[in-house]
């Protein structure tokens, strides 16, 4: 028979007391300062594939209730507020469906006029400029001639690309003028042919589809509409791990051969 000496003991007590304090490490980590999201949809395509895995920073904008799992602390408003900047890309939870995660492009700020005619945006009134490079190609699904890609510059400076999968004539091509309400935000996915964001109405009269949306009638608004600052998360900011569409949980060999290497630790622009 034998017994665990005293040292023994203490050596595996010592071990788990390791363990402990990194899970705490971890969970206050996870929960005040990033945390990882992955990406579902191809609405950030070419930004953001599905399959990204990225880490967001929750201290960027200050802490509302929906900045803990589960809205735990019943916080009002925002703690130690941040706002974002025109270009961002932001996760939040929008007011129709505060338990999902979305992720989006800060495009309009508080007071802004958006729209969308004939493809091209419009912040202001004014003509945001954009200019054509090479055709967008799906790796993961390539089509022979890939899709209208474009480089946007914002008001601010903030470059990034887009794509327009259906030419200037998708659903969201033509849009009423959204002026932004105090404290909210208006979000576009760079996907924009492909992406349910601010743009989405689901009114029938004139004024939902042709006329102005503001602080009166947002009930013209879809399921993202104008975003509350209180509903923001954070800003995306490094991509820490990323798999391509033949990645299979049950299959060890694509564990490797679906891992898209150029993508790891890019910085979210």
């Amino acid at each position: 028979m034998s017994r665990k000496t005293p040292g023994a003991f203490s050596e595996f007590w010592e071990i788990v007391k390791t363990l402990l304090w990194a899970a705490v490490i971890a969970i206050f980590i996870r929960t005040f300062a990033y945390e990882p999201f992955n990406i579902p949809s191809g609405s950030m395509v070419p930004t953001l594939l599905e399959g990204d895995y990225l880490f967001v920073s929750k201290m960027a904008f200050g802490y509302s209730k929906f900045s803990f799992p589960g809205g735990l602390l019943p916080v009002e408003g925002r703690i130690w507020e941040g706002a974002p900047t025109r270009g961002q890309v932001v996760v939040f939870r929008p007011t129709r469906e505060p338990e999902t995660d979305f992720i989006k492009r800060v495009i309009g700020l508080p007071g802004d006029r958006i729209q969308v005619r004939e493809g091209r945006l419009y912040i202001n009134d004014v003509m945001v400029e954009r200019q054509s490079i090479e055709n967008y190609v799906d790796a993961d699904n390539p089509t022979p001639e890939g899709e209208d890609q474009y480089l946007e510059t914002l008001p601010g400076g903030v470059t990034h690309r887009i794509i327009e999968a259906a030419g200037d004539n998708g659903n969201y091509d033509n849009t009423p003028v959204f002026v932004v309400p105090a404290d909210h935000y208006f979000m576009m996915g760079d996907n924009r042919d492909g992406s349910n964001d601010s743009r989405a109405t689901m009114g029938t009269g004139e004024q939902c589809n042709t006329g102005t949306i503001d602080a009166s009638n947002r009930d013209c608004l879809g399921v993202v509409g104008f975003v509350p600052k209180e509903n923001l998360i954070g800003p995306a900011k490094i991509l820490f791990w990323s798999y391509g569409s033949s990645f299979r949980w049950y299959n060890p060999i694509t564990w490797v051969t679906a891992l898209r290497f150029d993508r790891l630790l890019n910085v979210i622009e």
